[in-house]
């Protein structure tokens, strides 16, 4: 599995994601649709950018019951997306559930991957917003063991959780890495960060990269800089 740069199109619309994808005419960059975009313009926004030729991180972070995670799943199936993500913290029956649903009749099916952590929360929040009294590294461990146990293919984790998961759970078992800005960038909302560079000496299989690439003045340039400092 070949390491690669996502982009976050964490977009209002339709419109406005499919005119910042028309800038990369020389590539089709993999992308990642998150909840703002699903949810305003629904399942035909992803068959759309799928039918331009982009592999597609379906970013809806499901967590509910193992029997309506199993059947959503089921559903986001037929979109044809290549990776998609739950809540490790809907415990190991409902990420077994997830994979049953999202399985086709003939096997195949998406990744599927889980959020430990969000790159949002740090020690101070686990603590005092969620009662959980262990380290962010122990939770993010932990979620990540559950997560292969229950079968699926890797998890969300900060870049600086990212090697460690990999000791955890072995070399193939795939960290996505948000929370990646460049040096010279805003941090905006998020906590445990890093750069492409930093991402890649840690041991991440995908960055996710939104705003420094979505809100640059050149997101082309600003797209092959991080692919530069990552993949090369």
């Amino acid at each position: 599995m070949g390491k690669d740069v996502i982009i976050a199109c964490d977009f209002a619309s339709k419109e406005e994601t499919l005119a910042f994808l028309d800038k990369f005419s020389g590539r089709k960059p993999y992308v990642k649709i998150g909840m703002e975009l699903f949810y305003a313009e629904g399942p035909s926004v992803v068959r759309e950018i799928k039918a331009r030729g982009h592999r597609i991180f379906l970013d809806l972070k499901l967590h509910d019951i193992p029997n309506t995670v199993k059947k959503s799943m089921a559903v986001l199936s037929r979109l044809d997306v290549d990776m998609c993500n739950l809540h490790a913290a809907g415990t190991i029956p409902m990420m077994q559930a997830a994979i049953e649903g999202l399985t086709s009749p003939d096997g195949t099916r998406p990744l599927l991957i889980a959020v430990t952590q969000l790159t949002s929360t740090d020690q101070a929040h686990l603590e005092r917003d969620l009662l959980i009294e262990k380290s962010v590294d122990e939770v993010v461990m932990h979620y990540a063991e559950n997560a292969k146990i229950a079968g699926l293919d890797g998890v969300v984790c900060s870049p600086l959780e990212a090697g460690k998961v990999h000791s955890a759970c072995g070399s193939a078992f795939l960290t996505v890495t948000p929370g990646v800005r460049f040096a010279d960038s805003a941090v905006g909302d998020q906590k445990r960060i890093a750069t492409p560079a930093d991402a890649k000496k840690l041991g991440s299989d995908y960055i996710v990269v939104g705003r420094p690439i979505t809100a640059a003045a050149d997101p082309v340039a600003a797209y092959e800089r991080c692919v530069a400092e990552f993949m090369d």
